[in-house]
């Protein structure tokens, strides 16, 4: 097993798993999103079993004034063959460690209302819910 951090040749490989989590994004928008999200310097890790990506995250060091200096884990997301084998369990682990070297005080992630099996997850893992996010479409 490996995790490392992916690179913007590995964009088809990483839709592969991410079309999962996200199932409105085409590829095209996922492109064009990953591409404008490099100032915020987004990055793409993957965990290989045997060469194969087995799961994805995509996460940005961000500092604000509720979290301070966090990792903001954007993405998560476990190929569903591979899914509860702790694949995503190593990843949380690996991000907390590259959290740590990066200096920052937290790991945040946000998550949506239907996943329950990922809330339950998480809170496994340590998370605990502090906020309700609000989405208003412009």
């Amino acid at each position: 097993m490996q995790i490392r951090e992916m690179s913007l040749k590995e964009l088809y490989t990483i839709y592969d798993i991410l079309k999962q989590l996200r199932c409105e994004l085409s590829y095209d928008a996922f492109e064009d999103l990953i591409y404008e999200m490099r100032h915020m310097e987004y990055k793409m890790f993957g965990l290989f079993e045997k060469g194969e990506l087995i799961c994805y995250a995509g996460a940005s060091v961000l500092t604000n004034l509720y979290h301070k200096r966090h990792l903001f884990i954007f993405d998560l997301v476990t190929d569903e063959k591979y899914r509860s084998q702790g694949y995503a369990k190593l990843m949380l682990e690996y991000l907390q460690d590259y959290a740590k070297t990066a200096a920052c005080e937290n790991l945040v992630l946000s998550s949506g209302l239907q996943r329950t099996q990922a809330h339950k997850f998480y809170e496994k893992e340590g998370f605990t819910q502090k906020s309700f996010v609000y989405v208003k479409t412009i």
